[in-house]
């Protein structure tokens, strides 16, 4: 027996775990107890398609994850899974925004939550781990924004060269996400998973605050990061959004100012130019938005036009998921303080970016002419061996649940 399927039925023995209604595809949900105490558990099994989930698997688990929220009962999810289910394309990346978003309440809700994690944590699936305040590794996992063939595929090797797999271990093994991070731990086969399991859902079991981890994340990198010089931009898209005018700064694909619209004033911020977001800037963009925490504003709107999130192992070394997580905490933070947070599509978007800037926001809009989907098409083609037929329309936009509103401006979405 493999070691993930020891520690899942580890999980299962510790919780006498009884599941509740029939298994919807890679889903099986149901309870368990710990000391006499009522435990709601979630187990995303790789049945099918590695574990990805899918609008069955997220609307089982968004409701689960309302139970919990208001019962503010614990939650353990096992997690053996790819990601989003690319194959259903949209419908995909609207559910996951439904299911990040719930899950965002359970962490506010204050309910104790623990991930336990299979062979493979990938895409969506790390990020959830990531709201977890502690994690347990199995000893084969591997968590990751992208998986094997698409980080081999970007540093033009194959994923199952030695070299690249002996880089890929060094970066992404569970020692060294343990080392990387004191929520991280890494079952030993024969360990008491129980023991784990009581530290983790115990009262503020959070190792640190998500500020106080945003922060921690800085130190992460291996030089500390200086100061960003930002210069003022003029951009076509923000000059008919912003009909009152407004004014601008960017440097490295980061943009932030302030826009004047409707006769109001409103703070905005994003990731723009089309280059794939690693942690650096994940965190950059975070961190302008925890500047706001102190004294949230009125309104902050969100530019995005970014396919989706860089697939570099040096990224991947640093637990880029944890990165991309901490931008949508920071949202988060400020839509629970009174902002009206707004994300608009001005170009690109898709992936887990997406998701993380999605899921907090209260509405998202997309410019006419923007392009939102599931995964960029090259990393759809490496998933599923084809790539989509067509770009969809808002229509399609609305019907999977990734935008509300479009903002028809009369041009093709750009920089000046």
């Amino acid at each position: 027996m493999s070691a993930p399927a020891r520690v899942l039925d580890a999980l299962r023995e510790a919780l006498a775990f009884q599941p509740q209604g029939e298994r919807a595809d890679n889903l099986t949900v149901g309870r368990g107890t710990l000391d006499g105490r009522a435990v709601r558990v979630a187990l995303v099994e790789s049945r099918f398609a590695s574990g990805a989930i899918g609008g069955v698997e997220a609307e089982r688990l968004i409701a689960l994850l309302k139970v919990v929220a208001l019962e503010r009962a614990p939650l353990v999810v096992y997690l053996d899974s790819a990601g989003a289910k690319v194959s259903e394309g949209l419908m995909a990346l609207g559910a996951f925004r439904a299911l990040f978003r719930a899950a965002l309440e359970v962490g506010a809700s204050g309910a104790p939550m623990a991930a336990i994690l299979g062979r493979n944590c990938y895409g969506g699936s790390s990020m959830l781990a990531h709201l977890a305040p502690r994690r347990l590794f199995s000893p084969a996992t591997q968590l990751a924004m992208s998986g094997p063939a698409i980080l081999a595929a970007q540093a033009g090797m194959s994923a199952i060269d030695e070299m690249f797999r002996a880089m890929a271990e060094a970066a992404m093994s569970p020692a060294a996400r343990a080392r990387a991070s004191a929520a991280n731990a890494v079952w030993e086969p024969g360990g008491d998973v129980g023991e784990w399991l009581r530290a983790a859902l115990a009262p503020g079991a959070a190792p640190e605050g998500h500020r106080e981890r945003h922060a921690s994340l800085a130190r992460r990198f291996e030089r500390p990061l200086a100061p960003l010089q930002m210069e003022p931009v003029r951009r076509r898209d923000l000059e008919r959004i912003f009909a009152d005018g407004y004014e601008a700064r960017e440097t490295q694909g980061l943009i932030e100012g302030e826009g004047r619209r409707n006769g109001g004033a409103e703070a905005f911020l994003g990731l723009v130019g089309r280059k794939p977001v690693g942690a650096e800037r994940a965190w950059r963009f975070a961190e302008r938005v925890w500047q706001h925490a102190d004294k949230p504003p009125p309104r902050l709107e969100v530019f995005l036009d970014c396919a989706t999130h860089a697939a570099r192992l040096e990224d991947e070394k640093l637990v880029l998921s944890e990165y991309i997580v901490d931008m949508s905490l920071a949202l988060d933070h400020l839509a629970r303080h009174g902002t009206q947070v707004g994300l608009t599509i001005v170009g690109q978007a898709g992936g887990g970016v997406y998701v993380a800037l999605a899921a907090p926001a209260h509405r998202v809009t997309s410019l006419h002419g923007a392009d939102i989907q599931v995964l960029p098409g090259a990393a759809v083609a490496a998933i599923l061996g084809e790539s989509r037929d067509s770009v969809p329309t808002f229509d399609d936009y609305r019907a999977a649940g990734v935008a509300e509103a479009e903002l028809k401006l009369g041009f093709v979405p750009g920089t000046a």
